[in-house]
């Protein structure tokens, strides 16, 4: 049975941080919030973590269209080809924030990601992500949660979600309700670069 962690956004607990960080270093794989919609995620460097998303998303790690989530600019540039100036400034206008951009991968990716030629990159505007992620070895391989109900796109109860998960992770973050407008998809391997997906990010 999963564990279920409270975090408020204003006063965050530095112990059930490092809970979450524990668990994730020891191969988990949790449920969080971002500055868009809830997410299923683990640390790129666990290779059981990694199988286990595989299997409960049902999509190759090798080929899927999946994001990383960083913790800074910085960060991401040890896993996207050379960025150029342009880049670099398109990315520090719009991040963090609701987007995803699609970058060229860069040459040396790990495994099981060593043959993408893009990754999608987060670097999302939430305070316990950004607590998080500034203690983890690895970025995130992160997707978002759709909600069982065709009806529905997201699902924004924590608590739906948690019962909804329980058996298949090993820790949920809640942090109230979530959104239901995802990222918006920005490929970045084109000029000028091209909305893929219009969702919470205005360009």
């Amino acid at each position: 049975m999963a564990e279920l962690l409270t975090l408020y956004e204003n006063n965050l607990n530095q112990q059930h941080i490092n809970k979450v960080v524990a668990v994730l270093e020891a191969g988990g794989l949790i449920i969080y919030p971002t500055d868009t919609v809830y997410a299923l995620g683990c640390l790129i460097n666990q290779p059981t973590a990694l199988a286990r998303f595989e299997k409960i998303k049902g999509v190759s790690l090798a080929k899927a269209q999946l994001s990383f989530l960083f913790s800074s600019i910085s960060a991401l540039s040890n896993y996207v080809a050379p960025i150029d100036n342009a880049q670099y400034r398109f990315l520090n206008r719009y991040l963090p924030g609701p987007f995803a951009f699609i970058m060229q991968a860069a040459k040396k990716m790990p495994k099981p990601f060593e043959k993408r030629k893009t990754i999608g990159c987060r670097i999302v505007d939430h305070p316990v992500l950004e607590a998080l992620l500034a203690q983890l070895s690895a970025p995130l391989l992160t997707s978002s949660i759709h909600d069982p109900d065709e009806v529905l796109d997201y699902t924004t109860d924590p608590q739906d979600l948690f019962l909804q998960w329980s058996d298949q992770i090993d820790l949920m973050i809640d942090c109230g309700y979530g959104g239901n407008n995802p990222s918006t998809v920005v490929d970045l391997t084109v000029s000028p670069p091209e909305t893929i997906r219009q969702g919470a990010g205005i360009l």
